[in-house]
């Protein structure tokens, strides 16, 4: 079995680049949440040492020394055009694993006869005429090499963008130019654990005992050395596995000091969870609520708490899950502070197709379905939020700041690019 890893390069820098041909060559910076740290960058930012994590306020000389074009995070966009970009892998492959936004692996068993390089090249090109976005690509029996192989291209074959390591002598030369850091899944104390006991690279770990590794690091390592042995350990998963939780949260625009103000983002996150829980087909049993003041305001008095409602029944109707969710908001709500950020969770979820009915329950669960399926399909048509609840509210004081963000090209139809001929 071969597998291949698809990364679309600097992919939410390359989604602004696309849409806007005046971005080519110049620096650009995507920003997160309320536009607090850099989260993505392209190569010409990378350049100017600007790097990840960094708070934009740090940055604001070299943005106005060097152009540096600063966006806001448009996940609506992001999205999209990750959509685009599985939908032509999967004309490609039978079974595609998203592993995340910008990356996804491919399984290319059944295509032994098939040139596994040029066929990444084919890939590529696809990519780029259709979406305008450039990707690496990388080949070799596990998902792991099939990282590390991906890294390489994307560093050392850049022009090319896709690396092969589909026979031992290939595999072998990576694992020997690759540091112990740049191996998927070792961090900065595996890092040092691993440096300090002699092992350098990628090809010395290859070669460090099974049992120190067990016993000094954990059976996920284990299985990562298998991995670069070229020994499948990671499950292959079609299908995401099913999520324990789900949580919605974000940090406001201003701080919110009434319960009146609170109520519209805790349920506003609560419908978010309803709806994500019924596009997966299951149903919490319990709803977990928090708010926080800024715990960076040392001058404001600081509260942070939570609670959690358990369910009578399991339920992932939005009306219910908001009623909960509220109910938890008004027992640990406190007034005389400045409320920074809430969030709404959903526990212990279940299938939808197991849920256990009580004997005390007089809610019409059939009507409930056919309102939310009603709503979802609303939704679908006419954009989110297109039909909600009142309490939810179209307020934007506790909305995202987001000062830089670019049109939502692919979503909106106001919003599409207009092209004007002379």
């Amino acid at each position: 079995m071969m597998i291949a890893l698809v990364d679309v390069n600097n992919f939410y820098a390359s989604c602004e680049k696309m849409f806007n041909p005046a971005l080519k060559n110049k620096p650009v910076v995507v920003l997160s949440n309320n536009d607090g740290c850099v989260i993505a960058r392209s190569d010409e930012a990378r350049t100017l040492g600007i790097k990840m994590g960094t708070p934009a306020f740090t940055i604001s000389q070299l943005v106005d020394d060097h152009n540096v074009q600063v966006f806001s995070s448009n996940y609506t966009l992001y999205g999209s055009m990750s959509n685009r970009v599985i939908t032509i892998l999967k004309s490609f492959v039978e079974s595609v694993e998203t592993y995340s936004i910008d990356e996804a692996f491919l399984n290319l068993d059944g295509l032994k006869y098939k040139d596994l390089f040029l066929l990444g090249i084919e890939i590529r090109e696809k990519i780029m005429s259709h979406t305008g976005l450039p990707v690496s690509i990388g080949i070799a029996p596990t998902k792991a090499l099939a990282k590390m192989a991906n890294r390489f291209a994307k560093k050392n074959r850049k022009e090319i963008g896709v690396h092969a390591a589909t026979e031992q002598q290939n595999i072998d030369a990576l694992l020997k130019v690759t540091d112990v850091n740049d191996i998927w899944g070792i961090g900065p104390q595996y890092q040092k654990l691993l440096h300090n006991n002699g092992f350098n690279t990628a090809a010395d770990f290859v070669n460090a005992p099974e049992e120190w590794v067990r016993v000094n690091m954990t059976v996920v390592a284990q299985r990562l050395l298998h991995e670069l042995k070229g020994i499948q350990a990671v499950k292959w998963e079609d299908v995401p596995p099913p999520r324990k939780n789900i949580c919605t949260s974000r940090s406001f625009g201003t701080q919110l000091t009434s319960y009146t103000e609170l109520k519209q983002p805790v349920a506003a996150h609560a419908a978010t969870c309803a709806r994500k829980l019924r596009q997966e087909g299951s149903c919490a049993t319990k709803v977990y609520v928090f708010i926080e003041t800024n715990p960076f305001r040392a001058e404001d008095k600081q509260y942070h708490t939570a609670v959690t409602i358990p369910l009578t029944v399991p339920t992932n109707s939005t009306m219910e899950i908001i009623k909960f969710a509220l109910r938890g908001l008004a027992m640990i709500y406190k007034p005389g502070y400045k409320y920074q950020k809430a969030g709404v969770m959903v526990l212990d979820i279940v299938s939808q197709t197991a849920i256990q009915l009580s004997l005390f329950d007089t809610r019409d669960r059939g009507k409930d379905q056919r309102l939310m399926k009603a709503i979802d399909d609303t939704n679908k048509y006419f954009g989110d939020n297109a039909v909600r609840y009142a309490v939810q509210s179209s307020d934007q004081k506790w909305h995202l700041r987001r000062m830089h963000l670019s049109p939502r090209y692919t979503t909106n139809i106001d919003e599409v690019m207009k092209v004007k001929a002379n």
